[in-house]
């Protein structure tokens, strides 16, 4: 799809023509999703030879970091492409790339140290996703959600999953819910240091666990295409506070307690609160 890409290098503003007051996306939370190796400027970059069209890192593992400070893990790179729409998603959970915003290929590029290409490969499945859209010549603007999509999304989701909690409820048994424990924990986690991107791959993580002991893969697909568009923040919204984000974690722990005890009733319950709350 080159409505962006093949004017959009030629034509697209450089960095430094960007209006006064647009807030950089990914300048932290992109970037450092890309790789763990400091550029000149200190922040993260793609390796040269790791850049450009489904380019693959050689087979040695590199570096990234690790939550722990002065710890370092080793990660095994996939494609940029993959990178950048990791990245990307990232951004836009956590505002950094604000609704209703143009971004063109080669400025994103640039940020990432990367080619346009995998950019626009990376916002070309957004696109697919509904989390942008191409503006002709220009790049990619970001979708502005409002309150209805979500109230929408909300109840497309509790169609599809309470009914299907409530079977698997009478159905699992304990030892199979008491091992996706370590899943709640991790959303407690997340929520408690107020990261909204970190928590919203968690929360996915859990409820995906969840319907995937259905054993019904297409559902588990269909049901997380769902839940990450609704992760995407309204346009104008404020800034989701942590306090939301530990309710929320709570409800996970809350459900899991009562999977484990069989209690359909609080099970029922917590189910549908879950969705008509809002906060997921």
């Amino acid at each position: 799809m080159e409505q962006d890409g093949a004017h959009d290098d030629a034509t697209a503003p450089s960095a430094h023509q960007e209006p006064a007051g647009r807030r950089r996306p990914a300048a932290s939370a992109v970037r450092a999703g890309i790789d763990g190796s400091p550029g000149a400027d200190g922040s993260p970059r793609v390796p040269e030879q790791a850049r450009g069209e489904h380019t693959h890192a050689p087979s040695h593992a590199v570096a990234a970091t690790s939550p722990e400070p002065g710890v370092r893990r080793t990660v095994r790179r996939h494609s940029v492409r993959g990178q950048i729409l990791d990245a990307l998603r990232t951004a836009l959970v956590s505002g950094e790339l604000v609704p209703g915003e143009v971004y063109s290929g080669p400025v994103l590029g640039e940020r990432f140290g990367v080619s346009a290409t995998p950019v626009r490969e990376a916002m070309q499945q957004l696109v697919l996703e509904g989390a942008v859209e191409v503006v002709p010549n220009r790049g990619f603007r970001v979708a502005e959600r409002t309150a209805r999509d979500l109230s929408e999304l909300a109840e497309v989701r509790a169609l599809i999953e309470v009914p299907v909690m409530l079977r698997l409820a009478r159905t699992v048994t304990a030892d199979r819910w008491a091992r996706l424990r370590p899943l709640a924990q991790a959303t407690v986690a997340a929520a408690a240091c107020g990261d909204l991107a970190a928590y919203a791959d968690h929360d996915r993580a859990f409820h995906g666990a969840l319907l995937g002991l259905s054993g019904n893969r297409q559902l588990v697909l269909v049901a997380d295409d769902l839940h990450r568009r609704a992760q995407w923040p309204l346009a104008r919204a404020p800034r989701t506070i942590r306090a939301t984000l530990v309710a929320d974690a709570a409800e996970h722990s809350a459900l899991l307690d009562a999977l484990i005890a069989g209690d359909l009733p609080v099970v029922r319950s917590l189910v549908r609160e879950h969705f008509t709350g809002g906060a997921d």
